[in-house]
């Protein structure tokens, strides 16, 4: 293939990218920008908990302004050394403080639920600013890791396969101007990053959630056997079918954002791993529509969490609420002159 060929399947696989993560990170970043104008406009949310939740929109809007530059990531590219370094190692920092912010967060309401007379002791609450160190400092440590010597830049080069398409087992050329995520990650540390780091935090707010609705579950049974005694009944009663029916609709609207948001994500991750084993090259549109659609889908977790808190969305929906009567009033008055 010929770099005028080579040129062009770039310039196409670009533009696929932004046509995908354009409009979903436009919607990511203005999402989060409502519900942060939301946390700060109230000042009754000003306390630790939702400083926890800012910290994680803060770091989900960041988040969505990298995301059209993470599938670039699986894409060679001629940069220089410092460049291919900052490509590779910003939007991973983002991707892990995003992650772990996650966990915090879930880990704090998991707290407030399950133990919850010891929940104000926490040491989250007693320093906050070591908890927001924790959960930032340590992804950009490790994200920098590749930048202090963890890379394989010295190794075998790249610049035939930015023109040829080549595996990198295929590739030894003596040229240091194709950058690629191989020469920058090494395996040792995607695996590490992937089954030591995401995969645990994944499952780990999986089982936190599921320990809330089994919590819940059980107050629940213990709620309906109260109302029952004090009842004097047998039979369940509209109440209490009220209450089995809302926890009915919590467990399915949980069960399907784990599955809209963090199963494309997983088969995204499992699939790299797959191929980073194989060491086979593949489609560099399915490699941009499962990166695009799984990193997307992850965040927008924080988003769902934000948008059915109504103490969020309360002031912008009162701002726009101001504004639609405003602009009723105006136009009805332009009316009437015009009769």
């Amino acid at each position: 293939m010929d770099s005028n060929n080579s040129h062009t399947l770039f310039s196409e696989e670009r533009q696929l990218i932004y046509a995908i993560t354009i409009p979903l990170s436009t919607s990511i970043i203005l999402s989060n920008l409502f519900i942060i104008f939301g946390i700060a406009w109230n000042r009754q949310l000003h306390n630790t908990p939702n400083y926890f939740f800012l910290s994680l929109l803060v770091a989900d809007l960041c988040t969505g302004m990298a995301l059209p530059f993470i599938p670039l990531m699986g894409l060679n590219r001629e940069l220089s050394f410092t460049s291919c370094l900052g490509a590779h190692i910003f939007p991973n920092f983002l991707f892990l403080a995003f992650l772990l912010n996650l966990v915090m967060v879930h880990y704090e309401r998991y707290i407030c639920i399950v133990d919850p007379l010891h929940y104000s002791n926490l040491w989250m609450h007693r320093s906050f600013p070591l908890a927001l160190l924790v959960v930032w400092a340590p992804p950009l440590l490790y994200a920098s890791l590749p930048a202090f010597g963890w890379n394989n830049w010295t190794g075998p080069d790249w610049n035939s396969c930015c023109e040829n398409g080549q595996t990198f087992s295929n590739c030894s050329t003596n040229s240091t101007t194709c950058c690629s995520y191989r020469r920058v990650f090494p395996n040792a540390f995607i695996y590490l990053e992937v089954y030591g780091l995401v995969l645990p935090a994944i499952l780990t707010i999986a089982g936190m959630t599921g320990r809330v609705l089994w919590i819940t579950r059980g107050q629940l049974k213990d709620i309906c056997r109260l109302h029952r005694s004090v009842e004097r009944g047998s039979q369940a009663s509209d109440r209490e079918h009220r209450l089995n029916l809302r926890y009915t609709r919590c467990v399915v609207a949980v069960s399907l954002t784990f599955l809209a948001c963090w199963v494309p994500y997983l088969i995204y991750m499992h699939v790299c791993i797959a191929f980073l084993i194989s060491d086979t090259k593949w489609s560099s549109t399915t490699h941009i529509v499962l990166s695009c659609t799984g990193i997307g889908s992850m965040a927008v977790v924080p988003l769902v969490l934000g948008l059915a808190n109504r103490q969020y969305t309360e002031p912008a929906r009162k701002l726009l609420q101001k504004l639609r009567d405003r602009w009723r009033r105006r136009t009805q008055g332009s009316d009437e002159v015009a009769v």
